[in-house]
Order: structure tokens, then C-alpha cells, then sequence
């Protein structure tokens, strides 16, 4: 019985744990890295074909953005997700998917002017994310599940994202069994819309993230409502926009009710029904799956809203684009408005082009109300670089660039605390993940000599035996020399036809020597007709 930390090891994004235990191979999560990354990833520990199962704590595309590549290179197992996370992983794993496509096509527009530029394949197709999505098993919230024999699994609430949950884990070999609880990411307090994090109480083993390990929010629960009211208020009556680069899922919900408050009790004057364009067809689509799963995610408040009749993220002058025409419409508006538009760190999508039409108007402001990966643009508009090149033009920053500080799903330090302490007995062990590097060390430390809890924070490839309590291999950081972007080009994609192929043959092992014999013959035939 073993676990191996594969992504998200003394990094925040491109979460992975890999999980053998009664004869199966499982990943809990399998996500995209983005932003600048300080250490390489081990691979996985067998080949993609082999996975039984993944388990996935939420949508978000660090957590599930690679799963569609399992599909590509011979994954046909089950993916189990609560029932928001597959609706959200529905458009969410396709909006990712054409995005790779949509960045792949550009590069080799570019590489037929450049001789020096390889031509790319994307990281996978939207066939790709299509199989995947195929492969989700909605599960209901506090429903233990089995898996196999041997393993039993349970979603609970963890308040981060709609859907989003703690995963835990039963495993038995023999007489031994194990229980490890994978946090996923931890939400905050009181947000708005949806419930705050439910504890689990019991756990030999816990995997837990750390994002905010290092940080609080403010002490008195920030009146968001007033600040963002202030922020339009001084914005409009300089005649700029107020431009919100936001994740499309989740924060574009929250600011939106937000705003539909700040409409409800007029709180900024002078400027009539001001307009709100929700640029993002990923975050419209979002916001239906939001009203879908209401009675199964909202929060008693919104949940009040609802039993009135109210929709909680409607409001007049809401203005939903879709089309790419739409998008460009605004920009050409000069009545002073809201633009809410992905993603959230400015790395790709439609709100790129609303900061190139924004960025160096001194009446304007870019508003931040998420985190900021590190090497993002976003990252480095917060942290007051004064020119950015977007889209092969250099844009002065002349524009007010604004955060929205404590606005965040993740728990800070004591919430991550407090998560760990509601365990009835102190866990065998924590293993810290999913926060940068300083993080990881740091909140593991304070979790063992400050609370007693014995935990630590393993770097990518680092295996531990589950049933010795014991590692039993300590990977050393690995520095990225050169960060590359991680593309699959056409040879790579055959190579993994090629495992496939291997472990569709394994696979057949002990069937009819008929069929066994037809299967050599066809594979023989396709070899004779490549090897030339």
C-alpha cells in the first residue's frame, strides 16, 4: 500500500497523488501546473493506461486540467467527483481543451513564418476531454462508495467550490486498513453563495494543501460589498471601467452577488444603471450549473434569497456576451461599466484583450479577486511591473491597479489549522502539499512543534509505504533548469498508442488462442506496413 506525491509539491498548481493500494492504481487529482514552477515533476509511476481510477476533489484546472491527456494515452477507467464537480468539469474540461487547441494553432501560424519555431500538437484535443467527461461517476456528498474490493471512498463538503470535496479513503489488504483523507483545497469562511468547509473527524493519514499557510486574512471579516461599491463608485465618476479579471467558475458568482446587492441598496449614485458585462461563455454556462446545484451547495443565505423568489446572481443591467463580436462590442462602449472577464490570472482568454483597451487608461482600474500564481500576468500587474506585452504590443500600465484584499476561497493559516485540528486523534501523519515552496516548509514546521502534529512536506516522487509508516524514498528538489511549456507533439502521441497497445495486449493474457492469433495477425499487418 503506498502513496507517491507526484504534483503540487512545494508548488500550488498541477495537483497529483498517486495511491496503490489492493492491487489498483489511483490518482487523486490530476492537474494542469500554470503559472512559473520552481521544481520538475516526477512522471507518473506507471503508464496512463494502467490507472484504474481518479479521484478528483474539485474542478478547478489545477486539479482536473490533465485529465483529458490520461484519455488520449490509454486511461479508461472511472473518475469519481461529486455531482457539481462533473457538471463544472463538463464545460470546464472543454473550454480547457480549446484553449490548447486555440494556443497550438497560433504557435504553428507562427512556426510557417519561423523556421526556427517546432510545429506543436495541443496538449489534447476536445475529443480528448470528451472521453473523459464520459468517464465521470457523479457522487452524492456523504455517500461512501465502493470502489473494489478492499477500497471505500466518501466525499465531503470542503466549501472552496461549488462541488468542491475532501476525498476519504479506505483501503484493506489483508488485516490491515488504512484511512487517508486528501484535503483538497480548503475553503474559507463565510463566502458568499456556497457552505463553509465540514470537518472530517477521523484519518491515520491526511494530505492536505497549504496555499495560504503563510498568511491571514483580516481579522474582522471585510465588508466586500461597501469596498467594491467604493472602487465603482471612484472609478465611474473618473469615467473609466472597472476591469475584473476573475475565474470564471466561482469568484464570477461571488462578484456578481455582490453586485446585485450593490444595485439592490443603490450604493453607487450618479451613474444610473450602470452596465455589468459577464465576458465569458465558460462563466455563463458556470453560473446555470450554480443554479442547478443550489439546494445542494448554496449557503443559508442565498438559500433565503432563493425562497423569495430573488436570484441571487441577476441583477438589471447584467449583460451576458457570447460571441467573439460581443466581446469586442464593449470595449467600443464609452458609458463607464464593469467588465468581468477570465481568467483569473490574465494568462489566456478574452481578458487580455480588455487589458490591452484598459491597461493605460489612467481613469481606469484592474480590479484582482483571486490569487495570483506566481510568473502570471496578473502576478505581476499586482506586483507593479510598468509595462506588459500583449499580443506582440508593449501597453504602458497607466491604469489603477486594485485587489480586493482577503477575497479568497482558500483558508488562511488558522482556517487551515482548524481543519486539522477538527480530527478527533492527531493523524499518524500530515503530509503538506500544494503551497509554494517556503510555504510547505514553513506551515509543516508549525503544525509539528507548534501543535504537536507530526507533519511533513515531500517533494515531487517522494513514496511512502501507508502500511509501514514509513518513506521509503526521500526525493531531493529538483530544480526546473528551463521552464517549457508542456506540449505533446505527434511522436509523443504515438508513443503512447504504442503503451496502450502494450497494455491492451497484457490485458489478453489467457484469452482464446483464436482470437489471440487474429490479434498478432492485425498487429503484424500494421507493422509490415510501417516498417519500411
Amino acid at each position: 500500500m503506498k502513496l507517491i506525491f507526484v504534483g503540487a509539491a512545494h508548488e500550488v498548481t498541477g495537483s497529483c497523488h498517486y495511491l496503490n493500494a489492493c492491487g489498483k492504481h489511483i490518482l487523486v487529482d490530476y492537474g494542469m501546473e500554470q503559472g512559473v514552477n520552481v521544481f520538475e515533476n516526477c512522471d507518473l509511476p506507471v503508464q496512463e493506461s494502467y490507472i484504474d481510477y481518479v479521484l478528483l476533489t474539485h474542478a478547478h484546472i489545477d486539479h482536473s486540467g490533465m485529465i483529458p491527456r490520461l484519455t488520449a494515452r490509454g486511461f479508461r477507467g472511472q473518475i469519481f467527483a461529486t455531482k457539481p464537480t462533473a457538471d463544472l468539469c463538463s464545460i470546464m474540461l472543454r473550454d480547457c481543451a480549446h484553449i490548447q487547441m486555440q494556443e497550438a494553432e497560433w504557435k504553428n501560424r507562427k512556426a510557417k513564418r519561423n523556421a526556427n519555431v517546432a510545429y506543436q500538437e495541443p496538449v489534447y484535443t476536445m475529443e480528448d476531454a470528451d472521453a473523459a467527461i464520459k468517464r465521470i461517476v457523479p457522487c452524492d456528498y456523504g455517500q461512501e462508495i465502493e470502489l473494489c474490493e478492499g477500497i471505500k471512498i466518501r466525499f465531503t463538503d470542503v466549501g472552496h467550490l461549488l462541488g468542491s470535496a475532501s476525498i476519504e479513503v479506505w483501503a484493506t489488504e489483508g488485516d490491515a486498513t488504512k484511512k487517508i483523507v486528501f484535503s483538497g483545497d480548503i475553503g474559507n469562511e463565510n463566502l458568499p453563495l456556497i457552505k463553509s468547509p465540514t470537518r472530517t473527524e477521523e484519518a491515520d493519514y491526511v494530505v492536505m494543501e497549504s496555499t495560504y499557510g503563510d498568511r491571514l486574512h483580516p481579522g474582522e471579516h471585510p465588508d466586500y460589498v461597501k469596498e467594491l461599491a467604493g472602487i465603482l463608485q471612484e472609478t465611474f465618476d473618473k469615467g473609466g471601467n472597472v476591469v475584473i479579471p476573475s475565474f470564471a467558475v466561482g469568484r464570477t458568482q461571488e462578484i456578481l452577488y455582490f453586485l446585485r446587492k450593490i444595485k439592490e441598496d443603490q450604493m453607487v449614485t450618479g451613474h444610473g444603471n450602470f452596465p455589468v458585462y459577464v465576458d465569458s461563455p465558460l462563466a455563463v454556462e458556470a453560473t446555470n450549473i450554480f443554479h442547478k446545484n443550489e439546494d445542494r451547495c448554496f449557503d443559508e443565505e442565498a438559500m433565503k434569497l432563493v425562497h423569495a423568489g430573488i436570484n441571487p446572481l441577476s441583477f438589471p443591467g447584467l449583460k451576458l456576451t457570447i460571441t467573439s463580436e460581443e466581446s469586442k462590442e464593449i470595449n467600443f462602449e464609452a458609458t463607464p461599466k464593469v467588465i468581468i472577464s477570465a481568467s483569473g490570472m490574465c494568462e489566456a482568454g478574452r481578458i487580455r484583450h480588455h487589458l490591452k483597451h484598459n491597461l493605460w487608461r489612467e481613469e481606469c482600474t484592474i480590479l484582482f479577486v483571486g490569487y495570483q500564481a506566481v510568473g502570471t500576468l496578473g502576478r505581476m500587474l499586482i506586483e507593479g511591473i510598468d509595462e506588459v506585452k500583449l499580443f506582440g504590443e508593449p501597453i504602458d500600465v497607466r491604469a489603477s491597479i486594485r485587489t480586493l484584499v482577503g477575497l479568497s476561497g482558500h483558508a488562511d493559516k488558522n482556517g487551515l489549522i482548524d481543519w486539522v485540528k477538527g480530527f478527533k486523534d492527531k493523524p499518524r501523519r500530515v503530509f503538506v502539499v500544494h503551497g509554494e515552496d517556503s510555504v510547505c516548509k514553513s506551515f509543516s514546521e508549525c503544525l509539528w512543534v507548534e501543535h504537536g502534529i507530526k507533519a511533513y512536506a515531500p517533494y515531487s516522487g517522494t513514496e511512502f509505504n501507508l502500511l509501514t509508516d514509513k518513506i521509503e524514498y526521500e526525493a531531493a528538489p529538483i530544480p526546473i533548469q528551463k521552464k517549457v511549456k508542456t506540449v505533446s507533439d505527434v511522436f509523443t502521441r504515438l508513443l503512447a498508442a504504442g503503451q496502450r497497445l502494450l497494455a491492451v495486449i497484457r490485458k489478453n493474457e489467457g484469452g482464446p488462442n483464436k482470437e489471440l492469433a487474429k490479434f498478432a495477425d492485425q498487429i503484424n499487418s500494421l507493422c509490415d506496413k510501417w516498417d519500411v
